[in-house]
């Protein structure tokens, strides 16, 4: 039994990561009983959470924006995983542990063809202290705002809880994102809808053959997790107008 667990797990990520936190289980109460922490993980105590930053060079980009987002979103998903997955090992090897990686993007479950996570990343962060919900429907960190890109381990070792941050993080009276969205995925009183916004940023190859045959469609979760894994990202336009996204 290793006498600081949160210590010993934070000195060996810190290399790899950007920034991590951690929650209790007992945070994720509101979660949908189907991607609760202890569906993913038996036992489930712990949910350690961490991120990669992307560069905020990426948003100001005068030609490039969209290529160098795209490549830094699926270069950070691929380390995240691999990070997730030495963690876990990790946490095993120093004691009789569980532990259960959270993937970063896929493989996703459909339900009526809206994509989830096994886990929601965002809620994860926000209960691990690592961000909080802007407006927009993002998770933000004090000091990268939207651009951490997330990853999660679920462990049944008791580990304390991070504090969690305040809510709102948003300067006041600020609508930049609800008036920049050229997909108009916010409605009339500011709420974001996440399939709007999907539909108009996301693009897969493999989208329109997948939706065009019953067979397609019947086995959608398993063309767009093995098929449709490098989306293309069409729009940023909320991060780059986001005075959260410019701190230093």
């Amino acid at each position: 039994m290793i006498d600081n667990l949160k210590q010993t797990i934070g000195n060996f990520l810190k290399p790899m990561v950007t920034d991590l936190g951690f929650a209790s289980v007992d945070r994720f109460a509101a979660a949908p009983e189907a991607h609760h922490p202890k569906r993913v993980c038996r036992g489930a105590q712990t949910v350690i959470v961490f991120g990669i930053a992307v560069p905020r060079g990426i948003l100001k980009s005068p030609d490039y924006n969209l290529y160098a987002l795209h490549r830094s979103y699926h270069s950070a998903y691929m380390r995240i995983d691999e990070t997730a997955l030495a963690l876990c090992n990790y946490i095993e090897s120093i004691g009789k542990y569980l532990a259960v990686p959270i993937p970063s993007y896929a493989p996703m479950v459909f339900h009526q063809f809206e994509p989830w996570g096994l886990l929601s990343l965002k809620h994860a962060a926000v209960n691990a202290g690592l961000a909080s919900f802007g407006r927009s429907g993002q998770a933000y960190h004090p000091r990268h705002g939207a651009l951490l890109r997330l990853g999660a381990v679920v462990t049944d070792a008791v580990i304390d809880a991070d504090p969690m941050l305040p809510s709102d993080p948003c300067p006041p009276a600020c609508k930049a994102c609800f008036k920049v969205c050229p997909a108009k995925a916010f409605d009339a009183d500011g709420k974001f809808n996440k399939m709007t916004c999907l539909g108009h940023t996301i693009k897969h190859a493999i989208y329109p053959l997948a939706l065009s045959s019953e067979a397609g469609l019947k086995n959608i979760e398993r063309v767009i997790n093995t098929a449709g894994h490098n989306y293309w990202i069409s729009c940023d336009e909320c991060l780059k107008v986001c005075p959260l996204n410019q701190k230093k």
